[in-house]
């Protein structure tokens, strides 16, 4: 069960929606462990505007607009994007490999999100331990790595997908067992103005129901101070880098990686 800060985080904001499909025990128990309220109709004075429920075999992340279509709702892809090799391990390639350091061989993703950059990191064969503080997004990446793990290229491989931490990194990267080669770091940063692109609809609803990241100067000096080698920072081009000077930076589409070494 989740602290009653979960609770005041979410309220009025999200709830568990049961579409008649499925047992509706694991609905409740999410509901429960999110201490959010459960619903199996939606009526014009409830006043939540994100749901969660599972459809097609997925938990899902809903706004109403998404919600009265017959398919949408954010999910965690356990697909490669765009240019993402589908063998395993992937060749380590393009700024993102470049960032983590041919030597490099195990990686906290310590802002794991939607998995995304976690998966790549996973799929180029490095071994990657995932952290995540939002019990939301928790949720829904357990959901992605248990349907991961029923992959038959997994099985057949003898994989498991990356294991998660819920709670805070900064509090989490202070008790490491084992310090990692490389702590990579992917915080919300706000937007440049606001007449900028519409972004991505993961992103806009992320941001609502969380925030931009008001800790990311500490979260970088206790993932500095964790690290063994190395700290990689994932930035929009127009941002400042979090951690001053750095050692190196590899330029991607719109954003860039921030490499800062161990001293």
């Amino acid at each position: 069960m989740f602290t009653k800060t979960s609770e005041q985080k979410y309220a009025g904001k999200l709830a568990v929606l049961y579409e008649g499909q499925g047992d509706i025990l694991a609905f409740q128990k999410l509901a429960d462990s999110l201490l959010v309220p459960l619903y199996q109709s939606l009526d014009a004075d409830i006043p939540e505007n994100l749901f969660l429920s599972w459809r097609a075999g997925c938990l899902k992340l809903f706004d109403r607009e998404l919600l009265n279509r017959k398919k949408g709702g954010l999910t965690v892809d356990i697909e490669p994007r765009n240019g993402e090799q589908r063998s395993w391990p992937a060749p380590k390639q393009g700024a993102l490999a470049q960032a983590l350091g041919r030597k490099t061989r195990t990686v906290i993703d310590a802002t794991a999100g939607w998995g995304q950059d976690s998966m790549h990191i996973f799929r180029m064969g490095y071994e990657i331990l995932c952290i995540e503080r939002s019990p939301v997004m928790a949720e829904l990446l357990l959901d992605g790595f248990s349907r991961l793990n029923q992959q038959y290229w997994m099985q057949q491989l003898h994989l498991q997908s990356p294991p998660l931490l819920i709670g805070n990194a900064i509090d989490l990267l202070d008790n490491l067992e084992t310090r990692p080669d490389c702590i990579y770091l992917d915080p919300m940063f706000p937007l440049k103005r606001k007449k900028s692109a519409l972004a991505k609809k993961s992103m806009m609803i992320l941001r609502d129901l969380l925030g931009d990241d008001q800790d990311k100067e500490q979260l970088f000096a206790a993932a500095l101070a964790a690290t063994r080698k190395r700290v990689v920072v994932k930035s929009p081009d127009y941002a400042l880098p979090i951690g001053g000077q750095p050692n190196e930076s590899f330029q991607g589409k719109l954003l860039r990686y921030d490499v800062y070494f161990k001293g």
